[in-house]
């Protein structure tokens, strides 16, 4: 016998978006100023201007919330746009907007405080170091892999390894300045070495992959 359809529910009462994004920009300034444990929903609801039961509502616990937060600050530095690439646009045009917008994300303040926090947590809280890398490392890493099989059989690269370049890609933008500025021993770079330095990656990453 056929199954019988499923009765349609009546559509939920719609989230207030504009509440949604303060909850987040809460979270992101809190989170990376405080940190995971030192940041309670009470105080990001305050921060917020709104009730704990409207951060519930759109999140449902803490854990949630810190994912999306870290998801929010990628998004706003690297929107998905980057690895959605028009036809016809230059590769290396497209590869220097991707480098741009990681590096302007991995040396904002908020994602310097938040791998600091990472990594003074390392070996103690498992779960939410998994969080951490979801949503943020794993996630960057799994678009520019499918924007570089895009790039692969649009045949403007040749890359056996998508996601092993993908890795050496932003690994390579990182550089040792980013370590420096983690360990606090370094001051921000200016934008004309910023500039030659994305470029020197990007057009390293081409003479290794670019055809013919």
């Amino acid at each position: 016998m056929p199954r019988a359809a499923k009765k349609s529910q009546p559509p939920g009462r719609p989230k207030d978006l504009g509440k949604r994004d303060a909850i987040l920009d809460a979270a992101k300034r809190l989170f990376a100023t405080h940190g995971f444990d030192g940041t309670s929903m009470d105080a990001i609801a305050k921060t917020a201007e709104v009730s704990k039961l409207t951060v519930y509502s759109h999140f449902g616990d803490k854990d949630a919330l810190f994912k999306a937060a870290v998801e929010s600050k990628c998004e706003q530095q690297m929107p998905a746009g980057l690895f959605k690439v028009p036809p016809g646009t230059p590769i290396r045009d497209a590869l220097l907007a991707i480098a741009q917008g990681f590096h302007g994300l991995i040396h904002s303040p908020e994602s310097l405080s938040l791998h600091r926090m990472m990594i003074a947590n390392a070996g103690q809280d498992a779960h939410l170091a998994e969080l951490f890398f979801d949503a943020g490392p794993r996630k960057t890493l799994s678009d520019f892999e499918r924007f570089l099989h895009q790039a692969v059989a649009a045949k403007q690269l040749d890359i056996p390894d998508p996601a092993r370049a993908a890795q050496h890609f932003f690994c390579l933008l990182k550089g040792i300045g980013h370590l420096k500025l983690l360990c606090g021993c370094a001051k921000p770079v200016p934008k004309k070495e910023v500039a030659a330095h994305i470029d020197s990656v990007v057009d390293m990453f081409l003479r290794a992959y670019a055809r013919g």
